[in-house]
């Protein structure tokens, strides 16, 4: 009882504003209720006790009500708040929009109501509540940052550009404006429009980092030369900027100019006084232009100086000790991850160590070892065993492993998707259709399924109609994938398409070396009577993959 008496009393005091509250928010509705009467202080101490005996949407549902019959703000923050834990989005949405309509001061209403209004898919019904956020001087130039993420997940993007030139069009000379434009104009697929406000915003705020990377996107899209010749002319005009030096040095890592990254990488370091995360970030690139001397001193100088996650750092430097055949020492790196996001991650990669240096059963035990691991984890530690077997050529094993996991996980589908291709590998094909189409019944965007499948016809060519129509979907749904790309040329070269065969092999091995689609694109090329280019290609292929089966037993076929 005291503490009831304790909230009436408080209820009480906080309501005797509400009146003089109301008539400076000049509402559009009179209030129905406007002194602490039976019904208000009744709905008020449930929705007290609801939200403290967790039933959410009873709460807010009571205080949204009481919201609309006394026109108090409070009472409508209270709503929204309560329904935005509740993850309850239609009460969140009215309760929002009603806070912001009865306190228009609120920069936190009017951000509320945006973002719900918008996440309903009501960009109209938003456009008042934005237009009153940026309209706020203090707050503008974040706002005009923010508002393309807030309507990202928009699917008429020519209308979110509308939108954002409306809102612009009152702050012709503000730089973050014409950089909202410019983003939605790219979204939009608007080059012209977008470059238009890129330069706008340029001569508003010459040397700006956000804009520069925005417009080598831009340049991106029409060739990486481009790109490349616009930062290093901007680093030259403003050889400080370091955000746009990072998004050149990883532009120059994507493009295999290795030798051209290097010192953009040390310039980095050496502006940045030692910061552990820009260290970390050009040690990853330097990992991945294979520069291991590069990436292990960063990494190394990273940790030293306090990186806040060293569990992520202990794992590139496993994986970089591994890639230079350091297996002791990637394995010492592993060792020290500890529980938590990046342990499963490198108990999997020493578990592949173990398998090369000791044999598969002790990385199998090793895996089978580690505890608390949710569903998908352990599904993901199936995963690698089956695929720690069938690399040690133990098929029978992988398919009984995978066969077990299906039974005890049903309706899985990446468990029947590695199901199917573990019974392909010892000559079950009956099995693999049937799981291969079970997997596309069960999700049918899985652009693996069909290509496995598409390809399994197309290489003991059978039902090659079938197996162009599923090819072609999977490229579909994942345009230019090498291995689809491959797939394709290969069930084209079974129906005697000899050129649309090599025209989509050249394109998946421009896209991927792969041992295999190398000796797919020989072959057809062999059948063009492009002899001395299908043995280069094979030559070349074999260097790196020697052991390879289906490219020794292409090249073999052909050369003998």
């Amino acid at each position: 009882m005291p503490q009831i008496k304790k909230i009436v009393t408080a209820l009480l005091i906080g309501f005797a504003g509400v009146s003089s509250l109301n008539a400076a928010a000049e509402p559009k509705a009179a209030p129905a209720i406007t002194t602490a009467n039976a019904e208000f202080v009744y709905k008020y101490l449930l929705g007290e006790i609801a939200g403290q005996r967790g039933e959410i949407t009873l709460a807010s549902q009571l205080f949204l009500d009481l919201a609309k019959q006394t026109r108090d703000p409070r009472l409508a923050e209270r709503a929204a708040r309560a329904a935005a834990y509740g993850n309850q989005p239609g009460i969140a949405l009215q309760a929002s929009t009603l806070w912001a309509e009865l306190d228009p001061a609120s920069l936190e209403a009017q951000q509320a109501s945006s973002q719900l209004l918008i996440a309903s898919g009501n960009l109209k019904q938003a456009k008042p509540h934005i237009e009153k956020l940026l309209a706020k001087e203090e707050t503008r130039a974040n706002g005009f940052l923010y508002l393309n993420s807030l309507l990202e997940n928009q699917k008429d993007k020519a209308e979110v550009l509308t939108a954002i030139t409306e809102f612009a069009a009152p702050y012709p000379k503000l730089p973050e404006a014409q950089f909202a434009i410019a983003q939605a104009a790219l979204a939009a697929n608007k080059p012209d429009i977008s470059k238009k406000a890129l330069e706008t915003a340029n001569k508003l705020r010459p040397g700006w980092e956000l804009a520069a990377q925005l417009q080598a996107q831009l340049l991106l899209k029409e060739s990486p030369d481009k790109a490349v010749g616009f930062y290093q002319g901007f680093l030259k005009q403003y050889p400080k900027a370091n955000e746009v030096r990072m998004a050149y040095a990883k532009l120059l890592v994507s493009q295999k100019r290795h030798a051209e990254a290097k010192p953009e990488f040390v310039k980095l370091v050496e502006s940045s006084n030692g910061s552990p995360e820009i260290s970390a970030v050009v040690g990853l690139l330097s990992l991945e232009s294979n520069d291991f001397a590069m990436a292990d001193k960063y990494f190394q100088q990273s940790l030293s100086s306090g990186f806040k996650n060293p569990d992520q750092l202990y794992f590139y430097l496993g994986r970089s000790a591994e890639r230079q055949k350091n297996d002791t020492t990637a394995l010492s790196w592993y060792d020290k991850i500890q529980p938590g996001n990046h342990f499963l991650d490198g108990r999997l990669s020493a578990a592949n160590v173990i398998a090369r240096t000791k044999n598969v059963d002790a990385a199998i035990k090793m895996l089978d070892e580690v505890e608390d691991l949710t569903t998908e984890q352990q599904i993901t530690v199936i995963q690698a065993e089956a695929s720690l077997l069938s690399q040690a050529k133990r098929n029978q094993e992988s398919f009984d492993l995978m066969q077990k996991a299906v039974n005890n996980i049903p309706n899985t589908v990446e468990l029947i998707y590695d199901y199917a291709m573990a019974a392909e590998r010892i000559g079950k094909l009956d099995v693999m259709e049937a799981e291969l189409r079970k997997t596309i019944q069960l999700r049918p965007d899985f652009a693996a399924a069909y290509n496995a499948l598409g390809y399994s016809f197309a290489d003991r060519n059978i039902k090659l109609n079938e197996a162009k129509t599923l090819i072609e979907t999977a490229l579909k749904l994942q345009p230019n994938d090498h291995y689809m790309l491959d797939s394709l040329g290969w069930v084209h070269y079974r129906l005697g398409n000899l050129a649309l065969a090599a025209e989509y092999l050249r394109k998946a091995y421009e896209i991927q070396t792969d041992p295999e689609i190398a000796a797919h694109l020989g072959e057809v090329l062999w059948k063009q009577g492009l002899q001395e280019e299908a043995k280069k290609i094979w030559a070349n292929a074999l260097k790196d993959h020697p052991e390879n089966d289906v490219l020794v037993a292409t090249a073999k076929k052909f050369r003998s």
